[in-house]
């Protein structure tokens, strides 16, 4: 059996980096979800083909480590492949390189069926399972992205504030990425300019929508300071809706 991969180029906007001109984090995660769109339509579970079994695709975890940030004006190549199923995960592994072959980044992905009318998670079918096989040969990342705990409840919290329709997916649900967007706009401007992810590993919780109340709970690793975790949280029910684990590195040490 073929490998099954789908390999596109971005070039990197101005309008997809931060204030220090280089791609920004919540950027590079759109790229990865754009590429696993186009291929899941290729291998024919696209999310018209899982609506037709009432069924619908959540990111329920995904873990990158970072080699280089691509600068403004630069065109990076990112490849995807299906990876298998861990239980009730279909796993999606991705890769980007500058056209020169240069690493730049890792990532890998688990992804859940749910049924659209009771929320129930659904057992991947055979034709996801057969790509198991593969799972030595085409592992991006040493393990798979894990179950994190939440930021210490004693962290720094941020001032609420309301998901804006301009955080909104095709669903009516906060675009995955935002979170990302979310959490950056919670540092100091100061820590963005000096630092910059060497890894972001994200579990999504629970889905938030139009006008609700959010806030951030960010604390740092006590065994390293460079570590932060981050809870996002809806404040109206106080339901824990995204955990994400970021190890920065001072771009200057």
């Amino acid at each position: 059996m073929d490998f099954p991969n789908l390999e596109k180029d971005y070039a990197v906007h101005v309008y997809e980096t931060g204030p220090d001109g280089k791609l920004s984090l919540h950027s590079l995660f759109d790229y990865l979800q754009d590429i696993a769109s186009d291929h899941a339509v290729n291998l024919g579970y696209g999310r018209d083909e899982l609506l037709k079994r009432n069924n619908f695709w959540v990111l329920s975890r995904i873990y990158a480590e970072i080699s280089i940030w691509p600068g403004w004006g630069e065109t990076i190549c990112v490849k995807t492949w299906p990876r298998g199923t861990d239980r009730l995960f279909a796993l999606r592994d991705f890769e980007i390189r500058y056209p020169d072959g240069r690493p730049v980044a890792k990532a890998t992905s688990s992804w859940l069926i749910i049924d659209r009318d009771t929320k129930r998670i659904q057992r991947p079918d055979n034709n996801l399972s057969k790509y198991n096989s593969l799972l030595n040969a085409g592992k991006a990342l040493p393990r798979n992205a894990d179950k994190l705990g939440p930021a210490d409840s004693n962290g720094q919290s941020t001032q609420p504030f309301s998901v804006r329709i301009s955080d909104l997916d095709i669903n009516l649900h906060t675009n995955n990425a935002r979170y990302l967007k979310w959490i950056t706009d919670s540092y100091d401007l100061d820590f963005i300019i000096n630092n910059v992810p060497l890894s972001a590993e994200i579990n999504y919780l629970a889905e938030s929508r139009f006008n609700d109340s959010i806030a951030i709970i960010i604390s740092s690793e006590k065994d390293n300071s460079n570590v932060y975790n981050h809870s996002i949280i809806r404040t109206g029910d106080d339901t824990e809706l995204c955990r994400i684990r970021i190890n920065w590195r001072n771009k200057h040490t």
